[in-house]
């Protein structure tokens, strides 16, 4: 189904979500925003649904906002979720961006919101804020150098010269990289790996892995005793540790 420059389609169980504007280098408005955050909510709502994937349509991954846009007063940015309803949003699921062509400024910025990303050899990543004036406040200035080594992030974000998908996997932005076309198979391939495992256990490991960033390591093992109090009193956990001595494979219900 297609809403507001935004496709949505359910592949096992995986929710692939393009962004559909290739007329607009599927740059974000305030319709697509509105649509992402609807395609998230669907998401973490549904229990059959245990990983996304976002992309973009023919060939593009994002061109960041649409300037043209914002000039007549749309912003791209929600409320609570920041831009394109995904920068800021609260998830518990899988969330795999598949990068084909240009990733810019706030397009880079959704992949780097998501969880994952796996980029054809040929893409492109930038932030071309610089080149242009203003600097925006959105993840991308904290989250780029959470992802790559300190002086690389400021080259990208001082330059605002691209960086290949080639490039990207060599500097641990990218956690795959594909042959051109090929972005969106391997990243459905990679949430099905991902699908396979307990639901519960996923959330746990993303709430952690959030809760260790600047949190001195006695207050963490807080955080870790109560996630892993809940994982361990769950269906789940049993279910899991019943297929082991069963010999098959473990059938999760996410309670």
């Amino acid at each position: 189904m297609s809403s507001n420059g935004v496709r949505v389609q359910r592949v096992c169980s995986t929710l692939l979500v393009t962004i559909d504007r290739p007329q607009a280098r599927n740059s974000v408005n305030a319709a697509v925003a509105a649509a992402l955050a609807a395609a998230l909510d669907e998401l973490e709502a549904d229990t059959e649904l245990r990983a996304g994937v976002l992309t973009g349509a023919k060939g593009t991954f994002s061109a960041g906002t649409d300037l043209k846009a914002a000039l007549n007063g749309e912003s791209p940015t929600i409320p609570g979720r920041g831009f394109g309803g995904l920068a800021e949003a609260d998830r518990t699921k899988p969330l795999i961006a598949a990068v084909e062509g240009f990733a810019l400024g706030g397009g880079l910025e959704l992949a780097l919101a998501c969880d994952l990303i796996v980029a054809a050899e040929d893409a492109t990543f930038g932030l071309p804020d610089v080149e242009r004036g203003p600097i925006t406040a959105g993840g991308r200035l904290t989250r780029l150098p959470e992802r790559v080594p300190y002086h690389l992030a400021l080259e990208v974000l001082l330059t605002g010269e691209p960086v290949s998908g080639a490039r990207a996997e060599r500097l641990g932005l990218a956690n795959r990289v594909t042959a051109p076309g090929e972005a969106v198979a391997v990243a459905l391939g990679l949430a099905e790996q991902l699908a396979r495992n307990a639901p519960l256990a996923l959330a746990a490991v993303k709430n952690l892995v959030r809760a260790a960033d600047g949190v001195p390591e006695a207050d963490l093992f807080a955080v870790k005793r109560k996630e892993l109090g809940i994982l361990t009193a769950s269906a789940d956990a049993r279910e899991g540790m019943t297929a082991f001595a069963e010999r098959r494979a473990p059938r999760w219900t996410g309670k």
